[in-house]
């Protein structure tokens, strides 16, 4: 068993990020004790327990681990996730002097939270396409409970090569459409097969990642930057085709219809070159308040 101390300069609002991580019923989240268990899989499957014993203006958390031998690969990885490193103060004080400085001010220190694995972003997100948010989120969760395994409570996604060797009938069993089911083996047959390599693709740039991702049966650009964004943390993301985002704009500038890609790109410009935090605010001033997530 091992625990490590983690402090960097705010603002961090980690209790925000805890209730939308509540929102998924696949993750081990305690609001009260401001903590979540956190299923590592970048090296040998394990649990790390991340909670929060600061405040916003002031960071500070505990990691908890049982095995030293990767201590030091698991604080990497959880410091990613929850991109800590990532200056929260910088990227606030530029909005401030554009037209998303009032959001900015309201949702102050949320942080972008990433899956905790790449390969599950492009997995839930092909899952996610064209359904209401409330059916793909209680089909995520049976396909993970029944394909994936589980550590300390915590559930696993299935590793990719697992799901190469499920057929298509099996997920249409869990209300899969024959497509989806067919995209998802089919997308972890090409990574088993070594046709693609998530980690390699991860150092390109973010249009050379769309690129290639596209070329993949049933990924569009929708699902690649959703895996630039949630997957990979890139920070000048604006999925321009996004609904959430539209009618976000919208709102903000009281259109009497949804913007037109050509506005989008207007409007977007002095948000450079944090889009992705541009992408999640305006995500954020649409969705209930803050104490109408959090689940007790």
């Amino acid at each position: 068993m091992w625990q490590e101390k983690m402090e960097f300069s705010g603002p961090y609002d980690f209790d925000l990020a805890l209730s939308r991580l509540a929102m998924d019923p696949l993750n081990i989240v305690n609001q009260k004790e401001r903590s979540v268990k956190v299923p590592i899989y970048d090296i040998t499957p394990e649990v790390a327990t991340v909670q929060a014993i600061g405040s916003t203006d002031q960071p500070a958390f505990l990691i908890n681990g049982k095995n030293s031998n990767t201590k030091s690969a698991v604080i990497e990885k959880i410091s990613k996730v929850f991109q800590w490193t990532t200056p929260l103060a910088e990227i606030q004080n530029h909005f401030i002097s554009t037209s998303l400085n009032k959001i900015f001010e309201t949702h102050r220190g949320t942080p972008i939270v990433l899956d905790f694995s790449p390969f599950t972003t492009l997995v839930k997100s092909i899952i996610h396409q064209q359904v209401n948010m409330k059916f793909a989120i209680s089909l995520t969760e049976e396909f993970v409970k029944t394909f994936g395994f589980q550590i300390d409570d915590v559930y696993f996604y299935p590793s990719p090569e697992t799901i190469a060797t499920i057929q298509p009938e099996t997920l249409r069993a869990l209300k899969f459409s024959q497509r989806k089911a067919e995209y998802i083996i089919g997308l972890a047959a090409q990574i088993v097969n070594g046709e693609i390599n998530l980690e390699k693709l991860s150092k390109l740039s973010d249009e050379e990642i769309i690129k290639s991702l596209v070329k993949i049966r049933g990924i569009g650009p929708w699902t690649a930057q959703s895996f630039l964004l949630f997957g990979l943390g890139r920070p000048n993301l604006f999925p321009f085709a996004d609904i959430g985002l539209q009618n976000a704009i919208k709102d903000l500038y009281r259109l009497d219809r949804k913007p037109t890609k050509e506005e989008m790109l207007e409007f977007s410009n002095e948000w450079q070159p944090y889009l992705s935090y541009a992408s999640l605010y305006l995500w954020r001033s649409i969705e209930p308040p803050i104490k109408e997530l959090i689940v007790e």
